[in-house]
């Protein structure tokens, strides 16, 4: 058969054929599953905060570990209850009002995340002092309102130093691993912030001294929001 000046034509065996359309469908298939993971986000289970991602009909689904119940008083002398924040997703860091180093940078970025999620009523931002013998309720409420932090967004919590050292360190795993080997002498100091989800479980660590970390709550948190 004559054959158009200028065509080439590309024979390859049956072989090499069927490989490229195998190595075709592999890749595909990959690309796939990498999908599917990125569109869902990870529990973190221990201090170590290894990634897990978890199918419903996983047995391990149902082991999953979920924050403990707790109960302190905001900028505005009200009593907060984990259950208050039953099917909202929240941020969840620990600061004080006196802090000079990382703090003013944290609570700056949490500021600009506040913003964000400020007209979102299934988000909630959550700080608990470390220094809860110097951040009493009038001082937590005069901090808010210097930083213009909105109540109805953004709670600053106060308590029993003991009850919220063991649950920065025991339940939201704040120092990670290095906490897990600390008690209520040793002063607890973290830039961490933990991502929550509706049902009580952590699904992202985040540095709040960094921009691009905030960012990525955000991003986060619309993740979450597709959840159930």
């Amino acid at each position: 058969m004559a054959l158009s000046e200028g065509l080439i034509v590309c024979r390859l065996p049956i072989s090499k054929w069927l490989t490229g359309i195998l190595l075709f469908i592999a890749v595909a298939c990959k690309q796939t599953k990498n999908k599917t993971v990125n569109e869902t986000l990870p529990f973190y289970n221990t201090a170590a905060f290894d990634a897990e991602w978890i199918e419903k009909n996983d047995k391990a689904y149902h082991y999953i570990h979920t924050i403990d119940t707790f109960s302190f008083l905001n900028q505005n002398n009200t009593l907060t209850h984990s259950k208050d924040l039953k099917g909202k997703i929240y941020t969840a860091n620990f600061f004080f009002t006196t802090c000079s180093s990382i703090c003013p940078k944290m609570m700056n970025n949490l500021k600009k995340l506040q913003q964000q999620v400020l007209q979102d009523t299934a988000i909630q931002m959550v700080s608990f002092t470390v220094m809860p013998w110097v951040d009493t309720v009038k001082r937590l409420k005069l901090y808010a309102d210097n930083m213009g932090i909105q109540t109805n967004k953004w709670l600053l919590l106060t308590g029993n130093q003991g009850k919220i050292y063991q649950l920065a360190r025991q339940s939201f795993f704040a120092e990670k691993t290095l906490g897990l080997q600390k008690d209520t002498s040793q002063f607890l100091h973290t830039e961490s912030v933990l991502l929550i989800d509706k049902h009580a479980r952590i699904r992202g660590i985040y540095n709040s001294t960094s921009s691009t970390d905030i960012e990525r709550i955000m991003d986060d948190i619309a993740v979450l929001k597709k959840e159930e």
